[in-house]
């Protein structure tokens, strides 16, 4: 849980993007000290921007000793060499400019997880590992890159420290979906392979700086996909597991060996259909293949994507067909393409439009809480229940 410590009381909506919802705020230093004393479920705070120098600095310096799992992160409206060096000899551990929400988000992400990775030594080395979702149709053009990358972004933004991984290796859109200009790709770990360790995959991942979310782009050449084998993606999720709370992949519209070693390794499996014949077909065979590899049924998701189109079939077809009950439905509108277009997540530009709703309702209901998640409401699901309906 996160503290602000800001005197104006508009504090908490104007930081409330970058610092999450599970926020309290305070307006003095001891009131501070006394909750951090009070609930150990407080791990973070934030000083805002017009609290006093000397008062941040003594609270972080206290916390340091007495706490050191919290951390601290200083709002400043200029950033002076002076301050920063205040700052970091107290023990605050970033210090931002106030104005600049993605700076913030990450800096509270990357407290978050030095929080994490203390609490892990002191529980004598474990830790969580991440939970790795594929999301796959066996039909290309139903939104599958577009809900890979929304969900990897919503993740992100929720301060899950994420990454999404491009595993169509040949036509991968993930980086231009998002209007990222990578300079590395998968392919650059090939040389690695067998030896891969945090740090090689940290020098290949790309930022995209307004949610906080890691990007494994595909490589820029289809012919350099040939020459990744499918032993090197398995070593990639091994590494990865250690390092994040979620990895998102998104697969090429077939049954590859890529994506094979990715099933192999998920934990929960995202399967889109849209309302037309093709889709739903290869969705069934999808179905009938992953039953013959022995993946566990209550480990998939079917979603519906564009499921208000006015095509002649219904959700109850769908279902009929599949033999499998739709999970969540997300509703057709001209403004997904539109955002796609512009190189951003539209559940991070439009967070309240309908298809942006519905997407959140997935990763929280069908991702974050079936993974162990407690959300703002308190309310955590048993694995497999409260599937959305219709």
């Amino acid at each position: 849980m996160t503290i602000l410590w800001d005197p104006d009381p508009s504090a908490a909506d104007k930081y409330r993007y970058a610092v999450g919802q599970d926020v309290v705020a305070m307006s003095s230093g001891p009131q501070v000290a006394r909750a951090i004393e009070d609930n150990a479920a407080h791990t973070l705070v934030v000083v805002g921007p017009d609290v006093d120098l000397d008062a941040a600095c003594e609270l972080a310096d206290a916390q340091r000793l007495d706490h050191p799992h919290v951390g601290v992160v200083l709002l400043r409206h200029r950033l002076e060499v002076a301050v920063l060096a205040n700052a970091l000899r107290s023990g605050i551990r970033e210090v931002v400019q106030a104005d600049d929400s993605p700076a913030l988000a990450e800096a509270v992400r990357r407290s978050r997880a030095l929080t994490a990775q203390l609490h892990g030594h002191q529980a004598g080395g474990t830790s969580r590992e991440a939970k790795v979702v594929t999301v796959f149709s066996a039909k290309g053009g139903v939104g599958k890159t577009t809900l890979a990358t929304n969900v990897a972004a919503y993740l992100a933004g929720m301060h899950s420290r994420t990454l999404l991984i491009d595993l169509d290796l040949m036509f991968g859109d993930v980086a231009i979906s998002l209007q990222l200009l990578p300079s590395s790709s998968i392919r650059d770990l090939v040389a690695m392979s067998g030896h891969l360790d945090r740090e090689g995959l940290a020098s290949v991942v790309t930022t995209h700086e307004a949610s906080g979310l890691h990007v494994l782009a595909a490589p820029d050449d289809p012919a350099e996909a040939e020459r990744i084998p499918a032993a090197l993606v398995a070593e990639i999720l091994r590494v990865a597991r250690a390092e994040y709370d979620y990895v998102v992949v998104d697969t090429p519209p077939s049954f590859t060996e890529h994506v094979l070693t990715a099933f192999d390794s998920s934990d929960l499996t995202l399967l889109i259909a849209t309302l037309d014949i093709p889709a739903i077909k290869n969705l069934k065979v999808a179905i009938n293949t992953l039953d013959t590899l022995g993946t566990a049924p209550e480990a998939r998701c079917i979603v519906l994507n564009r499921s208000d189109a006015k095509v002649g079939l219904t959700a109850d077809d769908v279902e009929s067909a599949l033999g499998a009950s739709i999970a969540v439905s997300i509703p057709n509108s001209v403004s997904v393409p539109a955002a796609t277009n512009r190189g951003v997540a539209i559940i991070l530009s439009e967070p309240r439009s309908t298809v942006s709703l519905a997407m959140r309702h997935l990763a929280d209901t069908e991702i974050r809480i079936r993974f162990g998640e407690q959300l703002r409401n308190g309310i955590k699901r048993n694995f497999g229940l409260l599937r959305s309906k219709r």
